[in-house]
């Protein structure tokens, strides 16, 4: 067992680099390794950009000491909400209906369940994402028009009809963007991303930042890459973390997480 000083905070994302793009299968090597690190004396969390209510596919595998949802939104540590901010009500209502005059459909993410827009006509990528991951009936109908509905953050994609400059402009200057590729934005509070949610979660466990490790592969795990005193992109990855990773391992199907902390000497 391993001394306060040496204890490390492992920091996941999930889709990409915990779990397979397409089939969402935990490697064996890589839930053996969190709970090796574990068994020493190291905490491990998810850090993601889903909300609190989308952890089952993670959830019921590994065993961690904690969530970070929503792009550092909300934060939970062995089972308790420590930390989770709060969109005005009356800012939600502006969001939602902005969506729908823009001509846009998304996906409105909240810590007890995520809402889309009734009715048809809505994007064939919301519906797949939907059918992916509606797993425990976490996704329900509404009408943003009229009905307030809870979220901590949103995903929204456009088409060739849809007024995206509009769009980005009235989410100026309380609602920070990350363009994902393909027509597709993550919108988060501003002053919120997954470096927040790592460095309060530090200070929580007075661990030292030199402690720190970063596991990703995406553009919306960029902030959490750049933060981390060790940062770790999978084989397959966005380009534009490659100037801030400290180590480039394999993919998640070839045992990539597993191949890092042991080269990193974590386990």
């Amino acid at each position: 067992m391993i001394g306060p000083s040496e204890r490390k905070a492992l920091f996941f994302d999930i889709d990409g680099t915990l779990l397979t793009d397409e089939k969402k299968e935990l490697p064996e090597s890589a839930k053996n390794a969190i709970e090796a690190a574990r068994r020493a004396g190291h905490l491990v969390f998810i850090n993601s950009g889903r909300a609190r209510c989308l952890m089952q596919e993670i959830e019921g595998r590994a065993a961690v000491d904690g969530y970070l949802c929503g792009c550092g939104t909300y934060i939970e540590i062995h089972g308790k909400t420590v930390f989770h901010h709060l969109i005005s009500a009356k800012r939600r209502m502006e969001l939602q209906r902005a969506v729908g005059a823009c001509r846009m459909d998304g996906i409105l993410e909240g810590t007890n369940g995520c809402v889309i827009q009734a009715g048809p006509g809505r994007m064939p990528e919301v519906e797949r994402v939907v059918n992916l991951m509606d797993r425990e009936g976490c996704f329900r109908e509404a009408d943003w028009n009229r009905e307030l509905t809870s979220f901590d953050k949103f995903c929204v994609l456009a088409d060739q009809n849809s007024d995206t400059e509009r769009f980005l402009e009235l989410l100026k200057p309380d609602i920070a963007v990350i363009d994902r590729g393909g027509r597709l934005y993550e919108c988060v509070p501003a002053g919120f991303d997954k470096a927040t949610a790592m460095k309060a979660v530090l200070e929580y466990f007075g661990i030292p930042w030199e402690n720190s490790y970063a596991f990703g592969d995406s553009a919306n795990d960029l902030a959490m890459i750049r933060y981390a005193c060790h940062s770790v992109i999978m084989g397959r990855h966005a380009s534009v973390l490659e100037p801030y990773a400290s180590f480039i391992t394999k993919n998640v199907e070839e045992d990539g997480v597993a191949y890092a902390m042991e080269c990193l000497n974590i386990v």
